[in-house]
């Protein structure tokens, strides 16, 4: 069943990390080793058919091997490492409204909520959903059946997956007052506001929780505190705009909010393993093996 997974996503993957005519469907294809990738992940889950992949957020180590999903429910900055390749995997970019809809015609979404998790999950793929997802994915050998048919494969997928043993999780993600969704909410609001300065007692507030409430189920979701969220946001950014080449390192660490260049150029080495422009002219002229690696992984 992989095999066939494998073939469809052959078929279609034309760059390594590939959107596609199906929504919400994306594709990823790697062939060759490359360098741990510092991304920013967003709601999604991940069927991985072959490879292997390690993801790290903080404290939160995730390994996905062929045969297996992995499951992102917040705004998440992680690091991903293929341990294996050939890679190949498909991606479902999660809505909310969806599962909570499911939730209603399956007359679940007035049981209790299920007790707050991890917001980065891996788990094995049950037979049926793999099928589910292979079929999702042929659906690009026949343009013409994606409008009538999507919709459908898709909710069979999101119904396998409330199923699963990723379940609960996903129940507590798309239930509308858990604190899976504040913690969710909280990060995207510290995500619009990464260069602000910000204080733990500011963010609790807006999460309607007590600053030991939010640090506890925070770190929990994303294997990181509030603040170090933040810092990781600042980084990620910082890297990208110094791969553009436009400004300079000490422009771009004021613009991503750093007060100090001392400190910018110490964290960021911690992070990546050289100063921001001796990183920056490696990743501008380095060769391909050792280039990020693709967004859609």
């Amino acid at each position: 069943m992989l095999d066939r997974l494998v073939a469809a996503i052959d078929r279609h993957c034309v760059a390594s990390g590939t959107d596609t005519e199906v929504p919400r469907l994306s594709l990823a294809a790697v062939d060759e080793p490359v360098e741990p990738a510092h991304l920013l992940y967003e709601p999604a889950i991940c069927f991985v058919a072959a490879g292997t992949k390690r993801t790290t957020a903080g404290e939160l180590v995730r390994v996905a091997r062929p045969g297996e999903m992995l499951l992102t429910t917040i705004d998440l900055p992680v690091t991903a490492d293929l341990e294996q390749v050939p890679y190949r995997s498909a991606s479902l970019r999660l809505d909310s409204e969806a599962f909570a809809e499911l939730l209603v015609e399956l007359d679940e979404a007035a049981r209790p909520a299920p007790a707050p998790t991890s917001a980065h999950v891996a788990a094995p793929m049950p037979p049926e959903l793999a099928d589910a997802v292979t079929r999702w994915v042929r659906l690009l050998d026949a343009p013409d059946d994606i409008r009538p048919l999507a919709g459908r494969i898709e909710s069979e997928i999101l119904y396998r997956l409330l199923r699963s043993s990723l379940g609960p999780v996903l129940r507590q993600w798309s239930l509308a007052d858990s604190t899976t969704t504040r913690v969710r909410e909280v990060a995207r609001w510290i995500r619009a506001r990464y260069a602000e300065p910000l204080t733990i007692d500011e963010i609790a507030a807006v999460a309607h929780m007590s600053a030991a409430g939010l640090h506890r189920h925070f770190k929990a979701a994303t294997g990181m505190s509030p603040l170090r969220y933040q810092k990781h946001l600042r980084l990620q950014e910082a890297r990208r705009r110094l791969a553009v080449g436009d400004a300079t390192a000490a422009q771009i660490a004021q613009a991503v909010g750093y007060l100090s260049a001392t400190q910018f150029n110490r964290e960021y080495r911690t992070a990546y393993g050289l100063p921001p422009i001796q990183d920056a002219a490696r990743l501008r002229a380095g060769p391909a093996r050792t280039a990020p690696a693709p967004t859609g992984l």
